[in-house]
């Protein structure tokens, strides 16, 4: 799973590919977050990073902060929390949280299954907070799936493979269930949709305008706006502004580049309009915004004034 960070020309955010331990399943992994501690040192923990694969969670004793994107949870036991691929994420204070990690990539799963868990849709909620009737039930589903990866090695692999994917399937749907909402099944995401966000995914460094995914994709930027609505719960413009703020973020807080550097990546015409729209985004200049999430105070002048220089 720790398999060593890539790293662009500079300094960027870690991103962690998925390798599995020998002899085991590629795909798949289930630990302990003792397991955890014992592998991967506390400072490499703390470090944002930004796997390719999927993370779920769960603690069984104490507590645990974990931030994903910006926004910081507190998990007890019973809560689980499900990091997605291309999200960035930190672990809080390890020591006082025992629990399982489950660790899989989505091509472990059947397309069905993976549709019906909302395995690659980054607007699913982060955490899951179960009625005390679904814990146990999620229990049982975690601990199936932890005893068929301890027990590896007692069948041929491919027969490993097969259940691990069935039970994780079984845990997955499960975790889905309980994040519908409680007045109906959630929105149905149509195929117009899904291309406009895999459009935008692919895109949003080239293009924020909804009339250039429309002409792409061969919609109207009104039928866009309509579907997007129904399946997010927000317009296609504020959806491609959503994506590229967060970009923004992530780069502005985990890496090293400058703000002029920032700007030219997310495809802005110069500084001066990734300022602006920033600025009209979230209330605070590229580099205040630095300076705030890394904590620098107001003596680090040199930096703040080497940073508003680009």
């Amino acid at each position: 799973m720790m398999a060593k960070t890539r790293h662009g020309p500079s300094k960027e955010i870690p991103e962690i590919p998925f390798a599995a331990p020998a002899g085991t399943p590629a795909g798949v992994e289930v630990m302990s977050l003792a397991e955890l501690r014992r592998r991967v040192s506390e400072s490499a923990l703390a470090r944002p990073q930004r796997p390719d694969f999927h993370h779920l969670l769960t603690l069984t004793t104490g507590g645990l902060r974990h931030t994903v994107d910006f926004n910081g949870y507190a998990l007890r036991p019973g809560s689980w929390l499900w990091v997605r691929p291309g999200q960035v994420h930190q672990w809080g204070d390890l020591d006082r949280a025992e629990g399982m990690l489950i660790l899989f990539r989505q091509d472990m799963l059947d397309a069905a299954t993976a549709t019906a868990a909302r395995v690659d849709d980054p607007h699913a909620p982060v955490v899951t907070t179960p009625e005390t009737d679904d814990v146990q039930a999620l229990i049982v589903a975690s601990d199936h799936l932890s005893h068929e990866f301890q027990a590896l090695g007692r069948l041929p692999l491919e027969v490993h493979r097969a259940a691990l994917r069935h039970l994780l399937a079984v845990l997955l749907l499960r975790l889905a269930h309980l994040t519908a909402p409680a007045d109906g099944p959630p929105p149905e995401r149509d195929e117009t949709y899904l291309r406009f966000r895999d459009a935008v995914e692919r895109d949003f460094t080239r293009t924020r305008r909804v009339e250039d995914y429309a002409r792409m994709l061969g919609y109207s930027a009104r039928t866009l706006s309509r579907a997007t609505a129904a399946s997010a719960g927000l317009g296609a413009k504020e959806f491609i502004d959503r994506r590229v703020e967060l970009e923004a973020k992530r780069l502005l807080a985990h890496g090293d580049r400058t703000a002029a550097q920032i700007s030219d990546q997310l495809g802005f015409v110069n500084p001066s309009q990734f300022s602006k729209y920033f600025m009209h985004r979230t209330g605070q200049s590229p580099i205040e915004f630095r300076r705030a999430v890394r904590g620098l105070g107001s003596q680090d002048g040199s930096k703040s004034q080497r940073d508003a220089a680009v």
